[in-house]
């Protein structure tokens, strides 16, 4: 296989096949929650049928409020008949108080409703009180007499991890189907008898994979009880009419429908948000939160390409402080990067950083340095043995180690040891996604052969030399093409990546513009043999031509035949004293 040079047009989402469709989107019907969400749509129908005997059900999916809504909405439209009485009311004589079995919905003890969602809840608001005022007694119903009756109860996972014992509860009492009065303070009882009441309720239980996993460390039977759905985050292009529901979906959930020549834009920053031109976004807080952005910026009532590009870019400018204080540093030299000239055993290596706190992450070039110097064999990972190194970082450098061994096939000893570090960084190093980098750096040094600075790297690695796709490849790219871009673009430089990301590439206009232009490039490729040329201009392997594994073996080769004449001298010598 051979590296790939990719043109500009690969590094957009193809649009072309799509312009028919946005310009009638607009007269498209919107659609359902259930159109995009078969699964999670199935399993709640039939967690609501009457005749289902399960109380309990889990749901991956953000704890926001419109997700729960959602799942509310959805859970409504399976009642299509009117909710059975809750069985009964309380009545007050002489201050003690009574229960009284009925039908008729008038006597109801609380308003009754098919389904209610709470991100957070008290204990008061869940379970209801005993009040008195001026010796009277009231008894004021929770959020669980209102559903009392068939109906079901929507909560976050993280108001139960935060309030165990409204958990345990209610668990208990949905369980049991009989709810009990009982005192918010477990140490004082209530001053006052209160009959219990017969209970039907189901409960939904939402909450994302860390918080669900943290729930079941507590609770870890409960699973087999329950129903299972999940909330799918992305939508799947490879059907040729998914693009056309999505479309239709994002309808469905704005009131300002797109003019044609916003739907490229729209999709672009959606492809942005995946990671990959083959998934569209179907997480409605981000739909949202992007096209209410956008309704500041337009007057008329419909979202253009203009008004997208504007909340877009001014978004993006907001958001760049901390992106411009980089680049500062490396144009001032406080952070050294070199973009021009040929390093034996340096390379630019492509890292992704995540503030706290900050809403996106930012691409950084890093240099990645190798010495090599005669020793036992020993590869030390400065930042493992400094403990800044994670266990997937420590797991790269030893399949990186494990391939060049095997690649040598030395027939003896390895006469180099080998000091591989990331230059100027003081935080954990972790991911697998620099290992690529790291060979190259390692193979320029053992081989004392040049890796040109205009270009940078990033991919991972296995034991047979095949580059693996890495994430965040749009943000490294742009990070590395930005340092060249203020330092002067040459033409010469331009970024290695996995071919296996070329999927996943949506780059910004400028870095497109560049490429278009040919001032800046782009190489996919499949294997380390790929990616080694373009950094040191020279075949990794090649029996006519001077290779980098030639070079490699002569070397060692040259130590070992010193050390074997320094051996015989040693022997003769001695044999001559004695």
């Amino acid at each position: 296989m051979t590296h790939q040079h990719l043109k500009w047009q690969s590094l957009l989402p193809n649009m072309l096949p799509y312009e028919a469709l946005f310009l009638r989107v607009s007269d498209l019907a919107p659609i359902s929650f259930e159109d995009v969400q078969p699964r999670l749509s199935n399993a709640l129908a039939l967690f609501c049928r009457p005749q289902s005997q399960e109380r309990f059900m889990i749901i991956k999916a953000q704890e926001h409020d419109q997700y729960l809504s959602l799942i509310s909405q959805v859970v409504q439209k399976q009642y299509t008949e009117p909710l059975k009485c809750s069985s009964g009311r309380y009545a007050v004589e002489d201050n003690e108080i009574h229960w009284f079995s009925t039908c008729r919905d008038q006597d109801t003890f609380a308003s009754q409703a098919v389904c209610l969602f709470q991100n957070w809840i008290e204990p008061e608001q869940m379970f209801g009180a005993v009040k008195f005022h001026q010796n009277k007694i009231d008894l004021q119903p929770g959020v669980i007499h209102r559903v009392n009756g068939g109906g079901v109860l929507v909560i976050s996972v993280s108001t139960l991890l935060a309030q165990p014992l409204i958990w345990r509860r209610l668990k208990q009492m949905i369980i049991q189907k009989r709810f009990e009065w009982l005192s918010p303070d477990e140490k004082r009882p209530l001053s006052v008898t209160v009959p219990p009441m017969p209970l039907d309720v189901k409960l939904v239980l939402v909450g994302d994979a860390r918080r669900l996993e943290d729930f079941f460390q507590v609770e870890s039977e409960l699973n087999l009880f329950s129903f299972y759905g999940e909330f799918e985050t992305e939508l799947s292009l490879k059907n040729p009419e998914a693009i056309n529901l999505w479309c239709r979906y994002i309808h469905s959930l704005t009131d300002m429908p797109l003019v044609s020549d916003a739907w490229p834009i729209f999709i672009r920053e959606a492809v942005r948000e995946t990671g990959d031109k083959e998934r569209l976004p179907l997480c409605p807080v981000w739909i949202k939160q992007c096209l209410s952005e956008v309704s500041l910026y337009e007057k008329q009532g419909k979202i253009t390409a203009d008004s997208l590009n504007n909340a877009i870019s001014t978004r993006h400018w907001r958001q760049n402080y901390l992106c411009e204080c980089i680049q500062n540093d490396i144009e001032e030299d406080q952070i050294l990067i070199e973009t021009t000239g040929d390093v034996i055993g340096q390379v630019n290596g492509l890292a992704v950083i995540e503030y706290p706190g900050h809403p996106q992450a930012l691409g950084e070039p890093t240099r990645i340095s190798c010495v090599v110097h005669l020793g036992d064999g020993e590869f030390v990972d400065v930042e493992r043995k400094v403990e800044l190194g994670g266990e997937i970082h420590a797991k790269g450098m030893m399949i990186m180690q494990a391939f060049l061994i095997s690649e040598l096939a030395l027939d003896h000893a390895q006469p180099f040891s080998a000091s591989l570090v990331f230059e100027q960084s003081y935080a954990e190093v972790d991911g697998d996604s620099a290992s690529l980098a790291q060979l190259c750096a390692l193979a320029s040094a053992l081989a004392q052969q040049p890796i040109h600075q205009a270009r940078a790297v990033t991919g991972s690695i296995d034991q047979f030399g095949r580059v693996q796709p890495v994430g965040g490849i749009n943000e490294k790219i742009e990070g590395f093409f930005q340092v060249c871009d203020r330092r002067g673009l040459t033409g010469s430089q331009g970024v290695i990546l996995p071919r296996q990301n070329v999927r996943h590439l949506c780059l910004n206009d400028s870095v497109v513009e560049a490429a278009k232009q040919g001032n800046f490039h782009l190489w996919a490729v499949d294997t380390v043999a790929d990616a080694l040329p373009l950094l040191t201009g020279i075949p990794y392997s090649d029996t006519d031509k001077p290779n980098l594994l030639h070079k490699i073996r002569q070397r060692i080769a040259q130590v070992h035949h010193h050390d074997r004449r320094g051996f015989l001298g040693r022997c003769l010598e001695w044999f001559q004293r004695h």
